[in-house]
């Protein structure tokens, strides 16, 4: 008798804190049981940084601030049958999207950097220059929600989501049974 095949599972972070890489691992003891049902491919957590093969699940923590962001969101919806966005900044875009509010010059991501490198009143830039270098990604007019680049399959909210919502979604959806989330499990106070 075979053993079940194991559903391959692959995340990310993209313009976020890594918060809900660090909420995944307060799954605690209960890894061990998720790792007999999934293993992970392209994934922080393995330190693999490419596709090895098509998988299951895609877990993606953090919006878009950058063209590298949108072209690793674009890589993830080609490989994975499922696309979960995973926190706040993946779903509307997180504390990297206060900066969408605060740009209202003509020229809004100048004025952005200009606060960030030049006149941002704890700088030390003697220098007075924006980095600037073709190795960087080039940034974005704004941050944006995953789901405003790619079609998103689920989203588990929170900043971050608890380990115990991670979890019982994962073990959920490689059940076939998640029906989304009842009210009371969403509650953050």
């Amino acid at each position: 008798m075979t053993e079940p095949r194991k559903a391959r599972v692959a995340t990310v972070s993209l313009a976020g804190c890594f918060g809900c890489h660090m909420a995944i691992l307060d799954i605690d003891e209960r890894l061990i049981a998720l790792m007999e049902r999934v293993e992970f491919d392209r994934s922080p957590l393995t330190d693999i940084k490419t596709f090895t093969r098509r998988c299951d699940i895609g877990i993606i923590e953090g919006g878009c601030c950058n063209e590298e962001n949108v072209h690793t969101l674009i890589d993830f919806r080609k490989n994975c049958d499922v696309l979960i966005a995973l926190g706040q900044c993946a779903i509307m875009g997180g504390l990297p999207a206060m900066r969408n509010a605060i740009m209202h010059s003509q020229e809004p991501l100048r004025e952005c950097l200009e606060e960030a490198y030049i006149s941002g009143p704890y700088l030390r830039n003697t220098t007075r220059l924006i980095p600037n270098d073709p190795v960087l990604p080039l940034i974005l007019d704004k941050v944006y929600p995953c789901s405003e680049i790619v079609d998103i399959d689920y989203q588990i909210p929170g900043c971050a989501p608890s380990g115990d919502i991670i979890f019982s979604t994962l073990v959920a959806l490689l059940d076939g049974k998640f029906k989304g989330f009842e009210r009371e499990t969403l509650r953050f106070d």
